[in-house]
């Protein structure tokens, strides 16, 4: 049995991410509901505790509060953010509102040495997002570092093994980050780092066929890394059990079709089914134009045509999706703690009662890269494997506002000559994504001595390691200028190409 680190959710988008950052570090991490019980812990063996962060205070009413009797479990506990301020809050110290909120980067400045942040300089540049900071530290500990607006931004009770720090040290912004949570894991709560992805197939493949039993299975392959990754797991675990379904909903990439089923025809022996719907799905997207309604629209005829899939597939007890835990987050709370909906994706939420299917979603508390890594361990070819991150609503989260088959034929080619680019320039797989977007908004130009009146076109490539937060790519001028060059004499239709400039947050990487 692996080592296992408790991580309790007291409602952070961050949540999932801390247990992503041990994972990092070949550690098993296991996220446990805030309210465990300390019993539970202790049964369940593990060998630290880590609080995380979330949007509540500790000095309102119905804060949520772990079980005080974690502090004596006798196991490291280390506390982040609203987790520094349960320990001083629940150990007698003091929490008070700041005079200054403290959000973004701030400098942190290590005082006493101390194990956390062992081989660390004296200053780091880290990430916080907190209203409250702490005051007056419970007896037995000491403040080990402080930023401007917090005296207490790191502390400790070496005696009792319990630490609390004020910043975020699982995202990308604080610097040296993964180092503290090592020195955490391997420092502090002794663990080995015994644990590899190899161990997570085992784990899922197991946990599969417990789920599943002697049931059958029906995934809704659409050729990206996520349902790929899914549907090999998947099959790995309960072989001929597994059913795939490809919907060609008419807002697919050029080709895409046929790519997909000679893909997997290739290199597996999976039952697939093509159900060909476009028309379907365009005919309830007709003058359509907000975005959360296109997704909840797609999203809702998916699940329909999975519904006539059944009748030629036969009995199914469960509905497989690639959901992966960024698109979780961004949907809805996890475990019923708060959390702010950015946009709903079509494959989260649940299915409708009528439909008697029960969810399987073995990639669900992985991010991206993580899936990668899963894949390339089950032996999926590169092409899979590393193919660029597609929204399961398609192109119809590309084409801002109606969506029309006029419109789709434009952004599919200017698509089209972008991949290609991409692909020649070996920039495909450098970067996290790229695509297209059509704008419906029309500009003057001129071809040929004549007036044109057409659609703009943006170009959106952007770096990411989790698609948590995104910077745009700083993409050589000659491509670009390909690229355009391309785009406006190519495809008719457009006569304008725009680059997106924009990080996320505060964008969202899809325009929809």
């Amino acid at each position: 049995m692996h080592q296992t680190i408790a991580v309790l959710d007291f409602g952070s988008q961050y949540t999932q991410v801390i247990a992503r950052r041990i994972r990092e570090c070949s550690v098993y991490s296991r996220i446990y509901h805030h309210s465990t019980p300390a019993a539970t812990l202790k049964a369940d063996g593990v060998c630290g505790v880590i609080l995380s962060g979330g949007p509540a205070s500790v000095l309102d009413r119905d804060a949520p509060l772990p079980d005080p009797a974690i502090y004596r479990l006798k196991v490291p506990v280390l506390g982040i953010c609203y987790g520094l301020q349960l320990i001083a809050h629940q150990l007698r110290g003091k929490v008070n509102p700041s005079k200054k909120r403290e959000y973004g980067h701030a400098d942190l400045k290590i005082g006493k040495k101390n194990v956390i942040f062992r081989g660390l300089p004296g200053t780091l540049r880290v990430w916080n997002s907190h209203g409250d900071h702490v005051t007056r530290l419970p007896r037995g500990f000491l403040g080990i570092a402080s930023s401007e607006n917090s005296p207490h931004a790191a502390i400790e009770d070496p005696k009792r093994r319990i630490y609390g720090i004020q910043f975020h040290p699982e995202v990308d912004h604080t610097d040296q980050g993964l180092h503290i949570i090592d020195n955490f894991l391997k420092r502090v709560c002794g663990c080995s780092g015994d644990w590899s992805m190899a161990d997570f197939i085992d784990q899922s493949v197991s946990s599969i066929r417990e789920t599943v039993g002697n049931g059958r299975v029906i995934l809704g392959l659409s050729g990206g890394v996520d349902s790929s990754v899914a549907a090999a797991l998947i099959h790995r675990a309960i072989g001929r059990q597994l059913t795939c379904v490809f919907v060609d909903n008419g807002l697919l990439r050029q080709d895409e079709r046929g790519y997909v089923v000679d893909l997997f025809r290739r290199n597996f022996r999976i039952d697939l089914r093509v159900e060909k719907v476009g028309s379907l799905f365009l005919r309830k997207l007709r003058g359509v134009t907000n975005p959360e309604t296109k997704r909840k629209i797609i999203g809702r005829t998916f699940v329909q045509v999975f519904e006539q899939s059944l009748k030629s597939v036969g009995s199914a007890e469960f509905l497989a999706q690639g959901t992966l835990y960024p698109d979780v987050i961004e949907s809805i709370a996890i475990e019923n703690n708060p959390a702010a909906l950015i946009k709903s994706h079509h494959n989260v939420g649940g299915l409708p009662k009528r439909m008697k299917l029960k969810l399987l979603e073995p990639l669900r508390e992985l991010f991206k890269d993580e899936v990668r890594a899963v894949g390339s361990a089950l032996g999926l070819p590169k092409e899979v494997v590393w193919r660029q991150p597609f929204p399961g609503p398609g192109l119809g989260v590309r084409v801002v506002g109606e969506v029309t088959p006029h419109r789709l034929r434009i952004l599919r080619k200017a698509d089209l000559i972008l991949h290609e680019e991409m692909m020649e320039s070996g920039y495909y797989y450098k970067i996290w994504q790229s695509f297209c977007v059509l704008i419906p908004v029309k500009t003057v130009g001129v071809m040929g001595d004549e007036r044109t009146y057409e659609y703009v076109i943006a170009i959106r490539a952007v770096e990411s390691r989790d698609a948590m937060t995104a910077d745009w790519v700083r993409m050589p001028y000659d491509l670009l200028r390909i690229i355009s060059n391309r785009i406006i004499n190519e495809v008719k239709g457009a006569n304008r190409v725009c680059l997106d400039i924009s990080s996320k947050p505060p964008s969202t990487i899809e325009w929809e």
